[in-house]
């Protein structure tokens, strides 16, 4: 069931509403259960790789969130925000993909890689700002640091998605129309 990706879920929880005669459910992305989803496989991933001896730089994004300064912060500069991580994170298991040779560890990371695309997707069509020319952020920028093992470079993409990507999918205006 790891092997479906992001969008055949969202597709799948639309048509469970649908099949039940319910009123239009909310937007599929700002149904938790969808990011519930993609976490519960990056930590899947997580824990059957724990013990992959892997080595590498992996430049990723902070994780943590200072909800002082993410309160000064419109939606538009924490979705930048998240897009570069996205893309830091896309990059990073890119090269995991390229160095691994196994098939099932190839078949995980393609899997959480199609996820990450999924998500960039999601928040284009959440139209909270041009996405398309967010810029990547350099190795020495203060939003990333480096992790030199496959299982930190896990760990992070976990919490990335548990804490950024969750609460700016929580706190988007197209979400919140969709809460009341």
């Amino acid at each position: 069931m790891s092997s479906i990706s992001g969008l055949v879920v969202v597709l799948l929880i639309v048509l469970q509403w649908a099949g039940r005669g319910l009123p239009s459910p909310v937007r599929p992305i700002c149904d938790p259960r969808v990011l519930d989803r993609f976490i519960m496989e990056a930590r899947d991933t997580e824990t059957a790789l724990r013990g992959c001896a892997m080595t590498g730089t992996f430049v990723v994004p902070l994780t943590n969130v200072d909800f002082v300064v993410l309160e000064t912060k419109d939606t538009g500069e924490q979705a930048l925000e998240v897009q570069s991580g996205l893309s830091l994170l896309g990059q990073a298991l890119g090269a995991v993909r390229e160095s691994v040779s196994r098939a099932a560890v190839q078949s995980l990371i393609d899997n959480n890689k199609s996820n990450i695309h999924s998500l960039s997707q999601v928040l284009r069509s959440l139209h909270i700002q041009d996405l398309s020319l967010s810029p990547v952020p350099a190795v020495g920028d203060s939003a990333t640091r480096k992790v030199s093992s496959l299982s930190e470079l896990l760990r992070v993409h976990t919490n990335f998605l548990r804490g950024k990507v969750r609460l700016l999918l929580t706190n988007a205006p197209a979400c919140q129309q969709n809460s009341t």
